[in-house]
This record gives structure tokens, C-alpha cells and sequence, in this order.
């Protein structure tokens, strides 16, 4: 048998509980005492039981009574919390929000938006999703995703974009490589590259420069992750390009050369669909996010400068 409980009536039993006396309880909850017996009596059919003793000197909790206290004071938070989350939600403060990321921002940008949203809105349950630029386009498009950290430019007429941070590829070779600096310099040398399964656009935008420099890479190892890429770069399998961002992963025995060429360089922005589901939430991630970003803009060759076990030049 399913309990249909009434708060109005747990709640006057938690008053009572704590008072032990009619007229202090009743006046708390400004009922009359003939009102508040009622509720405590239909309290008690439904648990089967007693729930006070009332002698003319006091009223006391039976076991009963006893055993439901802490339960329904538990049951009263919980209905509390439910209706606040509520709503914040109706506010756009709560709810859950489906975020897309990619490559680009996971290292460095990303963790810190995210701090920082969470910070601001701790009832906003962030649904993460590593995808492609690509697949996140789709998915804002389908409704499956609410906000998408995308390669600009966006063309739908749908979405809605926000610029959030610069990035530039780099050549990061081991530390006892020859002082090359020229994307040209390296080309006899073996390449380690981020696979075109893990970001098609990155390892695109990798041939293109390396065949803008006069050649075609030797790829001999690829992998999926950056961590794995910069580790191989360090045991000396090869040199690669990877995101200025990665840098501050803080690998030892690698340094990076910045390549100096406009066309290594791309932006990233927050994508949206203007009449999305959660559109106002999604816009109090987009300006939080925002904000942040302005602290946080990767220029074309900053970054690449710093302290740490790699050298950076």
C-alpha cells in the first residue's frame, strides 16, 4: 500500500513533537487546537498508531511517534529542497546542461569555465560530451546538445556563436633536438600526430600546414590523446604539432617552437541554438563562460613563455 503523506499534517507533527504542548504548537502554525488535533489524528490512521499521549499535565511522543520524527522531518527538507531547485530552475539557475568540448579546450580552458560556472550556479548539473566540431554542430542542431565549445567559423543560420579563446598549432620536438624552429626544417624528420579519428579538424589543419611548408609528413606514430603524443615526442620517436595549450601540461624534456605563420592559428567559440530548450540557462553559462574568457584569451604567441620542467622558446 503506497502512503499518501500530507505535509501539512508532518509539519504539525514536527511542531507539536518539538513544543509537547497544543496551544504553544497550534499558535506556531496558526491553527486553532481543535484544527491541529484533527491533522494529528488522521497522522495516526495513517501510521496505524499513536503518535502522542495527551494527559491533562503533558503530552509526550509515543515510539511511535518516536520512530516518524527524524522521517518526517527528513521528508520536510527533502520537499523544501525540491520546491527551491524548482524553482531555480523556472528561473534558469538549475537544471541540467548538455555541454559539448573538444580537443582545443579540455587542457586549460575548459576546467577553469567550469570552476567558474559552478561556482555561480551549484545546482546546474553539467552533462559533458568530447566531440568533434562537426558532431557537436549536429547535435546543437538536434537539440541533444545545449552549448558546444566549436573551430569557428559557424555557418548555420540556427546557431548563435560567442569567440572564447585563440589557439595556434606549435612544434614541440624533444630537448636535445637540433635548435629547428621552421615547420620546413623538421621535414625529414618522423612526425607523431594526434589521430584523425580523435579530431579530424586538428589533424587536417596539421597536413595543411606542414604541406603549405613544402612537404608531406612521415607519420609513424599517431594516438588519440595529447598527453600520449607529447610523452612519445619526449622518448624521441618523432617531432609533432600540437596546440599552444599544451605546453602548460607541464612535460618534461620538450621544448615548442612557435611556427610564426597566420595560418597556424584558428578560434574556438560557444555555439548555440537561439531557440533551444534551455536557452536561458544556456545563456547564463554563455556569459559566465564569457567573462571568463576575457581573462583567459590565448594570443597568437603568448603561452609559449613561462617557467616549468619544458622549455619553451
Amino acid at each position: 500500500m503506497v502512503m499518501n503523506w500530507n505535509f501539512d499534517e508532518l509539519k504539525s507533527f514536527g511542531v507539536l513533537a518539538r513544543e509537547l504542548h497544543f496551544h504553544r504548537a497550534a499558535e506556531q502554525l496558526l491553527l486553532s487546537q481543535p484544527a491541529l488535533s484533527k491533522q494529528i489524528r488522521r497522522l495516526e490512521e495513517k501510521v496505524g498508531g499513536r503518535l502522542f499521549v495527551r494527559t491533562r499535565r503533558k503530552v509526550t511522543l509515543t515510539e511511535t511517534g518516536r520512530v516518524l520524527l527524524p522521517l518526517a522531518e527528513g521528508l520536510l527538507r527533502q520537499s523544501n529542497a525540491a520546491f527551491a531547485i524548482a524553482k531555480e530552475a523556472s528561473t534558469g539557475t538549475a537544471g541540467i546542461l548538455h555541454v559539448g568540448y573538444g580537443l582545443a579546450v579540455v587542457h586549460d580552458f575548459l576546467p577553469r569555465a567550469m570552476v567558474r560556472f559552478r561556482g555561480m550556479y551549484p545546482h546546474v548539473q553539467l552533462q559533458l560530451r568530447d566531440m568533434s566540431t562537426p558532431a557537436q554542430l549536429a547535435a546543437l542542431l538536434e537539440g541533444k546538445l545545449d552549448i558546444g565549445f566549436v573551430r569557428l567559423p559557424v555557418s548555420s543560420p540556427e546557431l548563435d556563436c560567442l569567440p572564447v579563446i585563440e589557439e595556434r598549432l606549435v612544434l614541440a620536438v624533444p630537448e636535445s633536438f637540433p635548435g629547428k624552429r621552421k615547420l620546413a626544417d623538421v621535414k625529414d624528420t618522423p612526425f607523431v600526430l594526434l589521430s584523425r579519428a580523435a579530431s579530424a579538424t586538428f589533424y587536417d589543419h596539421a597536413l595543411t600546414l606542414c604541406h603549405q611548408a613544402g612537404f608531406s609528413p612521415n607519420i609513424v606514430q599517431e594516438a588519440s590523446d595529447t598527453f600520449t603524443i607529447l610523452n612519445f615526442v619526449r622518448a624521441g620517436l618523432g617531432v609533432s604539432l600540437v596546440q599552444s595549450a599544451a605546453s602548460r601540461m607541464k612535460v618534461p624534456g620538450i621544448r615548442y617552437h612557435d611556427l610564426r605563420v597566420p595560418e597556424a592559428a584558428w578560434k574556438i567559440g560557444l555555439a548555440w541554438k537561439r531557440d533551444g530548450e534551455r536557452y536561458d540557462l544556456s545563456q547564463k553559462f554563455v556569459k559566465a563562460v564569457g567573462t571568463r574568457a576575457k581573462a583567459c584569451i590565448v594570443s597568437m604567441t603568448k603561452g609559449l613563455r613561462g617557467s616549468g620542467s619544458a622549455r619553451r622558446e
